[in-house]
């Protein structure tokens, strides 16, 4: 094995979360937010994925309303090196705050007045929306470890959140050279036929079956990985 094998393998995944939007439609179904990704991206290249990102430091010191739901909040913190609540906060507000960066929408309520002595960076910007972020109706869908030997690697979380949450929208987010260039409201089935990854595709199963169940916070959710060379389905 070459030195930039082994450099590569041994890239430790960095915690990430992602947000799926869900529109609920008349008839019964419904539709989810996806954005395809620039050509040049290093990192799934050209593919429609829902908005997410790595966790930062300024999200565990973003002002929220509302807290995770105890079930949620517990699963999010399964099987992880040092659980807390403010480990499953965070990761849930870097999905709102990720998905503001690359769509320009806010998730939240309007109604609380903009947060107060939020993080600089992103996290004032989307106080500017005089928009709060809102945690207590996020959902947990399903996690996954990027394999060894990948270029990058994240530890992401799946997360839910309804369409109804969208409190506000920045223009000018997505556009030819932006991290998304495109953005499409795609009913759940129909988003099958989109060149995606094999994790979002895994996620869209997932999400199809909690749906059907109704969202039952107290569900085990799914968890990916692999392990010598074995990829594994695992539950938290």
């Amino acid at each position: 094995m070459t030195e930039a094998s082994k450099s590569t393998r041994a890239l430790r995944p960095r915690d990430a979360a992602t947000l799926i939007l869900v529109e609920r439609t008349e008839r019964g179904g419904a539709r989810v937010l996806m954005g395809k990704r620039h050509q040049q991206h290093k990192f799934m290249p050209g593919k429609f994925v829902f908005p997410g990102g790595r966790v930062e430091p300024e999200d565990r010191r973003m002002a929220a309303a509302g807290a995770l739901d105890p079930h949620v909040e517990a699963k999010l913190n399964a099987r992880v090196r040092r659980p807390s609540p403010h480990f499953a906060r965070a990761l849930a507000l870097a999905a709102i705050r990720e998905t503001f960066e690359e769509t320009g929408l806010a998730i939240g309520v309007p109604d609380s007045g903009a947060p107060e002595n939020s993080p600089p960076g992103a996290w004032t910007r989307f106080a500017a929306t005089g928009v709060t972020p809102a945690l207590d109706a996020i959902d947990f869908l399903a996690r996954a470890i990027t394999p060894p030997g990948r270029p990058r690697r994240f530890d992401a979380r799946f997360l839910i959140a309804d369409a109804s949450l969208i409190a506000s929208r920045a223009e000018g987010a997505v556009h030819p050279e932006a991290e998304l260039v495109e953005l499409v409201w795609t009913p759940l089935d129909e988003a099958l036929s989109l060149d995606l990854p094999g994790i979002t595709r895994a996620a869209l199963a997932d999400l199809r079956q909690a749906l059907d169940n109704g969202l039952d916070k107290r569900r085990p959710r799914p968890f990916y990985r692999e392990l010598r060379g074995k990829r594994l389905r695992e539950q938290l």
